[in-house]
């Protein structure tokens, strides 16, 4: 039977935040959670990235490394891996089977969402892997993953403005749904999160008494490699005092902060007694993959770049490494071409500002088989915020779209605005 047959009549459910449903569900299938030692991760932009240099490094150290993520780009298997290999579709098929008979019909019924992470802890528990790396959904209080009780270590990557609908509109209560998954003691990493956020954050873990690390952005030092100096002298036994030099597989500055936050966590485990090399770490972190995040790729020959960049955090992230390509080509006038779909929940006008400039090409498109923003009112929205566009059009799908672009032979063409429509990119 395959994945979408079995996962489709749950999709009526929709996004339901809150663990109550969960909880049943994996008390029927024998609490499997509480077998498996856990990495939980998350953070508004950079969870994805941190979850995959973990998961690489501690699967590079010898250990039996699970790893949960979401969404998928291309395939439901993505989202669960074992030792950085996908699921299986027969595998992954008879633990949603296993699941889908241990909900109780007299019950309310758990969602997508919940039957799919019910299934990566009963993978995780019947693999005996020796620790999970586990990314949140959506939030952290209430989100199906925040079933574990004690985990090694806890990380909140970043907090921004998104997913408004489901974790309030303000910063200081998206912070607060996010340090949900802070538990009593367990040590908790944060990135560089906005004053407001911190300071929720921050107090929560106070009365958890949580230590809280912040490490600093590790540092380019030119030729792809970048340094971390872990001292941390607020935090002198959570730390250790040397450097690490190591080369960044994934593109972006972003990746100084994501990368420092899975370093940092790594050495809290050594200091629990894992045995994690030195070597090990630069290892692991030089074979990480993580695709449709700043990632080169290819179109009937054309080079562009993809990337989610849904909401104005990672716009930000991204147009700042557009500007870096662009300072690097000497060219006197670049002329950047986006081709772009969003959905329709999103903040269009944030993202719209943060990337476009007079000059550029915009194509918008819709995103395939999900809620997607009307194409005529983002063009409009995109003229009235950045008027000095070369050319701004709607085209039908991303084939038209891309035969347009590249015809105009753009300096720089750039795929955003949703990772499903990155994930329909990649699936051709």
């Amino acid at each position: 039977m395959d994945i979408d047959s079995l996962l489709q009549p749950r999709k009526r459910f929709g996004v339901h935040l809150g663990l109550e449903r969960i909880e049943k569900l994996l008390r029927n299938l024998g609490n499997p959670q509480n077998q498996v030692r856990v990495i939980h991760v998350a953070g508004t932009n950079g969870k994805g990235s941190v979850c995959a240099y973990l998961s690489s490094v501690l699967t590079e150290a010898g250990y039996k490394t699970g790893r949960y993520t979401s969404p998928h780009l291309v395939d439901w298997t993505e989202r669960i891996c074992l030792n950085e290999q996908q699921i299986s579709s027969s595998e992954l098929a008879n633990l949603l089977i296993q699941v889908q008979e241990a909900i109780d019909s007299q019950e309310e019924s758990p969602t997508q969402f919940e039957v799919f992470t019910a299934a990566a802890w009963l993978y995780f528990a019947e693999q005996k892997v020796d620790v999970a790396v586990v990314e949140v959904g959506l939030g952290g209080r209430l989100d199906a993953t925040n079933v574990c009780k004690k985990p090694l270590v806890t990380i909140i990557s970043s907090i921004s403005r998104d997913h408004m609908q489901q974790l309030g509109s303000t910063i200081s209560a998206i912070a607060k749904e996010k340090a949900g998954i802070l538990k009593a003691g367990c040590p908790a990493i944060i990135g560089q999160l906005p004053e407001e956020a911190e300071s929720v954050v921050r107090q929560y873990a106070n009365k958890l008494q949580c230590p809280v690390i912040k490490p600093s952005p590790a540092r380019e030092i030119g030729d792809g490699l970048a340094l971390i100096e872990t001292e941390d002298k607020n935090n002198p036994q959570l730390t250790i005092s040397k450097s690490i030099k190591y080369s960044l597989p994934l593109q972006g500055e972003v990746q100084l902060i994501n990368s420092a936050l899975a370093i940092t966590a790594l050495e809290i485990m050594q200091q629990q007694g894992w045995e994690i090399s030195e070597e090990a770490i630069i290892q692991g972190i030089a074979k990480t993959k993580w695709p449709g995040r700043m990632q080169w790729s290819t179109w009937n020959g054309h080079e562009l770049l993809i990337d989610g960049a849904h909401n104005k955090a990672a716009a930000e992230a991204l147009r700042s490494y557009v500007d870096r390509v662009v300072a690097q080509s000497n060219q006197p006038q670049v002329r950047v071409a986006w081709v772009m779909g969003m959905l329709s929940t999103k903040e269009h006008d944030e993202v719209l500002k943060t990337l476009l400039r007079p000059n550029d090409e915009l194509y918008l498109v819709p995103v395939p088989d999900h809620s997607s923003a009307d194409e005529g009112e983002l063009a409009k929205l995109a003229q009235n915020i950045c008027p000095g566009l070369s050319l701004c059009q709607t085209d039908s799908d991303l084939t038209s779209a891309f035969s347009k672009a590249f015809s105009s032979n753009p300096h720089l063409l750039v795929l955003c605005g949703s990772l499903y429509l990155v994930g329909s990119f990649l699936k051709k």
